[in-house]
């Protein structure tokens, strides 16, 4: 088959592999197979560039992060709907329009609690998607809209020209598990699916968007050239057959079938798999919400009934502590089991010492509970009055519940943090931390491979690795020996890594892997650096005081001096090889931008710091030079509009030589 068609096929072939997955939810292919067809593409994108399309399924997610979203006005204005919040409000609603419209029928739906965006095609390809904004004026975020699979990118058949307005949305399951990550991880939590929602379609880079696995429900056309409808009804099964997913439905001709399925979807939203905050009423036919038209607010044929949320009573009947990845001592309410927006709750988010202080919440309290945008459980207030005797004042420990280590507030926020380099709690990340890339860059140590050592005993500490033996490995790898060889030879490898990365593998808050270049060069090795005073560290360039005490309490601990000596007794190479060449690049900032093909970013770093200068990951008006390999993107174009010298990478070679 020629190069051409056999692109054409694959596209249209994985087109419907994306639908009948992410909308149909009738998955046909495997993914093996998906995967296999989706890299014969791209080789053939590669070879053919000039047959690829737009937007192939090879694009959902690439090219470089956005500086800022362009600003997008609305052919057609993505009005917002007047909100009632009880059935009486509803009723005189639905009285007044039958004053005009006396055989009213409406399509009563879920509405979801996402982000309002509008979807263009032309010829059926999609070419731009946009917030709603304030209506009129939206931004333009297409890059991020093309990584929700179940959004067609291109339709055939389809109108000129076509607009159609959805919800986007982070379904629950995809919302609890980032949380649930985020929790381990010691991050501060999304608060709801909406936020979260919000948050990742208006990310500037389109990979960070693709991660958080968004999708959207279609609930209204726009625009559709040489297309005409009469109901509601028939402009949702259009839309469903040019394959969009589209908002679950029902027409209602009475108002007492209208305020049943309303109370249907509030008592099965805990099945929706999708956060709702409420259900729109929209009138059914096209030609009567014309003729009644909108107000300077809301269009006259549609409402939204906003439902109440939902408070319990219950008690606190323990507070727990959990240890983060990185440290973090995170206390979680343990409550008598009661039934909340469809699911039994347990336990309840208390964030930190300050929530728990503020709302003086202890152990025999009866709270108020509400689910924050339906999904966590956050205690609202104490029921005082019901406060039993005895009951004494919450406070978090002073030593990681985990490994006893000193616990110590985080100077830039409300949280408590274990110090433990050793901690169990944190031992995969710190571990992950340590083979990585930038410090000792171990391959091989992959996180599976990581919990699964930890799970079997083998590690219990960064330095435990460099002493691991092919017996105890060789069985973590269907290939056995062969894989187990090669960790053994990359672990032995990294014992004679420059100190600049160990610095930075031992995982010392804000040092980061330039801190540990300029600790390594300033010092020369790690005993020079552990024998250093505050005033000693503070005169280090780009090493403030606050970095400088991080340093001092992290050599301080027990645990670190116990993992500094195991390295010690491991042959782990405690000397710096790094010397500065001379000040040639002082004062500049340069940023590599590109596919560079002569060395890698990392190696080009490396040069332009060694002789004096900084690489920085931005284009602003203090960038000195810009090193631009193929497809550079918008870096580029904003070096060029702000004049700023843009280098080949021959150029940028002859100016090191």
């Amino acid at each position: 088959m020629e190069p051409k068609a056999r692109i054409q096929e694959l596209t249209a072939i994985l087109e419907d592999a994306n639908y009948r997955y992410y909308v149909l939810d009738d998955p046909h292919m495997a993914d093996f197979e998906y995967d296999k067809l989706l890299r014969e593409l791209e080789e053939l994108e590669n070879q053919y560039p000039q047959y690829a399309f737009p937007n192939s399924p090879t694009r959902r997610v690439g090219g470089e992060a956005l500086s800022q979203f362009e600003k997008v006005e609305h052919p057609v204005p993505l009005e917002s709907l007047q909100d009632v919040f009880s059935m009486e409000e509803l009723k005189e609603f639905d009285q007044k329009l039958r004053e005009s419209v006396r055989d009213a029928a409406y399509s009563v739906e879920p509405k979801v609690d996402g982000l309002s965006v509008a979807l263009e095609y032309i010829d059926g390809q999609f070419v731009r998607g946009a917030t709603r904004g304030d209506g009129r004026i939206g931004e333009d975020v297409t890059q991020n809209l093309k990584t929700i699979r179940s959004i067609p990118m291109q339709i055939p058949g389809a109108p000129h020209r076509l607009i159609v307005r959805g919800e986007v949305f982070m379904p629950k399951k995809v919302f609890e598990a980032i949380n649930e990550e985020r929790e381990k991880a010691g991050l501060s939590l999304f608060a709801n699916p909406r936020n979260a929602a919000a948050g990742s379609l208006r990310q500037l880079d389109p990979k960070i968007a693709a991660q958080r696995k968004l999708d959207i429900l279609v609930f209204n056309l726009q625009l559709a050239e040489g297309v005409r409808f009469q109901t509601h009804s028939e402009v949702l099964d259009y839309l469903e057959s040019l394959r969009f997913p589209v908002i679950p439905h029902k027409t209602c001709r009475e108002f007492a079938s209208v305020s049943q399925r309303i109370e249907a979807i509030n008592e099965g939203r805990g099945k929706f798999p999708f956060d709702i905050d409420g259900a729109v009423i929209k009138l059914e036919d096209l030609s009567q919400r014309q003729n009644l038209g909108s107000t300077a607010k809301f269009p006259r044929w549609a409402a939204a009934y906003k439902y109440p949320p939902e408070i319990k009573y219950t008690v606190v009947e323990n507070i727990m502590i959990q240890v983060g990845r990185t440290g973090v001592l995170t206390p979680k309410a343990v409550v008598r089991p009661v039934r909340l927006a469809g699911t039994t709750v347990t336990n309840a988010t208390l964030h930190n010492q300050d929530f728990i202080s503020e709302k003086d919440i202890r152990i025999g309290d009866t709270v108020k509970i509400r689910k924050a945008g339906e999904i966590i459980p956050e205690i609202l207030e104490v029921e005082l009055d019901r406060r039993p005797q005895g009951a004494e004042p919450y406070h978090l420990p002073t030593v990681c519940p985990v490994c006893g280590a000193e616990v110590v507030r985080d100077p830039d926020g409300a949280f408590l943090r274990c110090t433990g380099v050793e901690c169990p709690a944190q031992l995969s990340r710190n571990i992950a931390h340590f083979v990585s890339r930038d410090a000792m860059d171990i391959d091989g140590l992959g996180t599976s491979i990581v919990e699964s050592l930890i799970e079997k005993g083998y590690i219990a500490s960064p330095a435990d690795i460099y002493t691991l033996t092919l017996e105890e490995i060789k069985g973590l790898w269907k290939s056995g020996d062969t894989a187990a060889k090669k960790l053994l030879k990359a672990i032995e490898a990294s014992k004679s890594q420059d100190l600049s990365r160990l610095i930075f593998g031992l995982g010392i808050r804000q040092v980061g892997a330039k801190a540990g270049k300029t600790l390594a060069s300033a010092y020369g090795s790690m005993d020079a650096l552990m024998a250093a005073d505050l005033e000693s560290l503070t005169q280090v360039p780009d090493v403030g005081a606050v970095t400088a005490q991080n340093i001092l309490d992290w050599f301080a601990q027990p645990q670190s001096k116990h993992l500094i000596e195991k390295l010690r007794n491991a042959g782990v190479n405690f000397l710096s090889t790094i010397q500065k060449q001379d000040d040639r690049f002082a004062g500049k900032t340069f940023v590599l931008t590109g596919a560079l093909s002569l060395f890698t970013r990392e190696e080009a770093t490396e040069k332009i710091e060694l002789c004096g200068g900084k690489a920085s990951g931005s284009v602003s008006k203090k960038t000195s030079f810009v090193v631009a390999g193929e497809n550079a993107g918008s870096k580029l174009k904003k070096a060029n509009e702000l004049g700023i010298p843009v280098l080949t990478e021959e150029e940028f070679l002859k100016m090191l030589e």
